[in-house]
């Protein structure tokens, strides 16, 4: 799965082993038992990589080959490539920009994003928004 933490100044991109659905039940728990409020729900997320990276092409591969229709990547400029994902949004408020995504689209595709998110981070400084 991939886990994207959103806030005020900070955007961070991890791949986990872990299924969507344990992750989230963690979470769920955790806030029950300190007495937190936690929404979930569907949602989708983008961050931009660097449009130059050579394995982009691997990933335009890889979302074919699976059939993934819960993924977009679109060209924003000569610089960026922006890449939109369905998955499930988690905070404290429903209608907060601070939380975390999290989303399912295979080992392959997660590992390559992964990748290429951490080489754009490596060139230059990463925009990052939540929808």
């Amino acid at each position: 799965m991939l886990k994207l933490t959103y806030t005020d100044t900070f955007f961070h991109l991890e791949f986990l082993t872990q299924s969507v659905e344990d992750w989230v039940a963690g979470r769920v728990i955790l806030a029950m038992r300190v007495g937190n409020s936690i929404c979930v729900e569907p949602s989708t997320a983008s961050f931009l990589l660097a449009a130059d990276l050579p394995e982009l092409s691997d990933l335009e591969v890889a979302i074919e080959r699976e059939g993934i229709d819960a993924f977009d990547l679109s060209r924003c400029d000569a610089e960026s490539v922006e890449v939109s994902i369905s998955g499930s949004w988690l905070s404290g408020d429903p209608d907060a920009e601070e939380g975390v995504f999290v989303a399912a689209l295979g080992d392959r595709i997660e590992s390559l994003l992964f990748q290429l998110w951490f080489q754009s981070q490596r060139g230059s400084p990463s925009a990052a928004a939540r929808e």
